[in-house]
């Protein structure tokens, strides 16, 4: 399999750096067990732009709800979709890319890709967890070592967002349809306690958590951005 790019190459858009997490604070507290207070008909904060590009199967979102354009942090909240209304199950502090947010992505601007992704793949260096996507285990998802320590198990759990990539393959293949200016190599991934390349980190328990859950059949999708650009 290959090395997610060679890892140089392909592990770019994730992991590196250290620093304290202060997290955002939209889309409600910080608790594994946040619930509104009534469940409503699409999920909080998500405008007509990026609504329409989620699928009409779809019945699991993971919002990515940035602190800011231009912040590294943000928060996680899991949406699951029952009969007409969205409940959010589940909300946690995350980071994203360093830089904070972007609509046009390419390589290397540490800034995460605004949009709609759908969440196909998972895989990482240890075993499957109990995962209900695809999960390639590999010793190849090992970040390198001349990375800060911080970041060396960033990849212990990671499930792909399918931006520039090919769906059904595992994470790590370096494939970019669109071409490498565009970047790639974009995960949910374990957080190091500061901002990525591009990708979205949270903690080992909340990975273990996510893969647990999102089922293909339900179709899940990652919705992410900073507040202005969700809310468009």
């Amino acid at each position: 399999m290959a090395v997610c790019g060679a890892v140089a190459m392909s592990l770019t858009a994730c992991g590196g750096g250290s620093g304290q997490h202060r997290a955002a604070t939209t889309g409600g507290q910080h608790t594994d067990d946040a619930r509104p207070s009534a469940a409503p008909t699409r999920v909080p904060g998500i405008g007509d732009r990026l609504w329409q590009r989620i699928p009409a199967g779809t019945r699991q979102v993971v919002a990515v709800y940035g602190a800011g354009p231009n912040s590294p942090n943000s928060t996680v909240r899991l949406f699951t979709k029952h009969g007409s209304t969205w409940e959010g199950t589940r909300s946690w502090p995350a980071h994203n890319g360093r830089r904070g947010w972007t609509l046009n992505h390419h390589e290397g601007d540490q800034r995460s890709p605004v949009g709609v992704f759908t969440l196909s793949d998972a895989g990482g260096v240890l075993a499957d967890p109990g995962a209900k996507l695809p999960y390639t285990q590999s010793a190849s998802f090992q970040a390198p070592h001349y990375w800060n320590k911080a970041s060396w198990h960033d990849f212990d759990y990671v499930i792909a967002i399918d931006y520039n990539r090919v769906k059904g393959t595992p994470p790590n293949d370096p494939t970019r349809p669109q071409g490498q200016s565009k970047g790639g190599s974009i995960w949910l991934h374990m957080d190091h306690g500061s901002g990525t390349s591009a990708c979205v980190s949270m903690s080992q328990a909340r990975m273990r958590y996510l893969l647990r859950t999102l089922d293909p059949r339900q179709h899940p999708v990652v919705v992410m951005g900073d507040a202005q650009d969700l809310r468009a």
